[in-house]
């Protein structure tokens, strides 16, 4: 559980980070990892839909490390957000870069 902040998993974690925060990134972007960390990357899609005003928006927010909105404001269409989370799963001794196209 505590890999990303291992020595092993610093670098992982500094490359989605900006200022210590979490970095945005585009549909085209993705993290900048020296050649010596490259890893393969594992995309999901994750499509949140439900009833207006129950923390969908706020949800996406939370996981992507921004400030949630304070006032409620309807979300016209859709959102599209892309997150990047670097994970070492238990089986497998190499990390991958999970590509989580959250939409909104």
């Amino acid at each position: 559980p505590g890999w990303l902040l291992s020595p092993a998993g610093r670098p992982y974690l500094d490359s989605i980070l900006h200022k210590n925060q979490r970095r945005v990134f585009g549909l085209l972007e993705r993290p900048a990892l020296p050649p010596a960390l490259a890893v393969p990357t594992v995309t999901y899609k994750l499509f949140l839909a439900g009833r207006s005003g129950v923390g969908k928006t706020a949800l996406v927010a939370w996981l992507g490390g921004t400030p949630a909105p304070a006032a409620h404001h309807e979300t016209l269409g859709i959102e599209a957000t892309t997150l990047f989370w670097p994970a070492k799963p238990r089986g497998s001794g190499r990390p991958v870069l999970f590509q989580l196209h959250l939409w909104d």
